[in-house]
């Protein structure tokens, strides 16, 4: 079985973020067979449709790490009731300029980890709704809206052990969904 290279967008710069270490510890998740990479979006300048046809080097870095990853897994915190400006702006970026989308047919996987009782579920809505426009098809279900609190990771930073079998469950679905659209 070939690799499928899976890039991994996180929609928070917090060096502390809890979805950048919810993503790292998805990783260890994932079958062999599976590469997740984290892809870097801090460095990105604001989207100007004028920079359409000469990207920043970021830009065009972040554009060719997408189209060859054979899915994306979004993990998306929730401010002010939707994604992060940086996350809509990575989005923006590889999207354009339009007809030309690195997104388009990337199978897509949400998830989100937040400290408040509701976890990411209206920025994954709204994450939902832009990715049906960028023709991502996307896992459906099992929905995972992760409230951070203690043991949500263990001492080597996986997945604590009360977690541990329902994000497992999540990545054995997001895996079987991408096996299924690149078969």
């Amino acid at each position: 079985m070939s690799t499928k290279n899976i890039a991994v967008v996180v929609g928070s710069l917090r060096r502390d973020s809890l979805n950048r270490k919810f993503a790292q510890a998805l990783a260890k998740l994932a079958p062999a067979d599976f590469k997740l990479e984290i892809i870097e979006i801090g460095d990105l300048p604001l989207y100007n449709q004028d920079d359409d046809d000469s990207p920043a080097p970021s830009v065009q870095r972040l554009r060719g790490e997408i189209k060859v990853a054979d899915g994306v897994i979004f993990l998306t915190p929730e401010y002010n009731r939707s994604i992060s400006g940086v996350l809509k702006n990575a989005i923006d970026h590889a999207s354009r300029p339009y007809g030309q989308s690195a997104w388009a047919g990337k199978p897509a996987g949400v998830l989100g980890v937040t400290i408040g009782t509701m976890g990411t579920a209206l920025a994954q809505q709204h994450l939902r709704t832009i990715l049906a426009h960028l023709d991502m098809p996307t896992l459906g279900q099992p929905e995972a809206f992760i409230q951070a609190k203690d043991g949500l990771f263990d001492e080597n930073g996986g997945i604590g052990e009360a977690s541990r079998d329902f994000v497992q469950g999540w990545m054995d679905k997001y895996v079987a969904w991408v096996r299924q659209l690149s078969a």
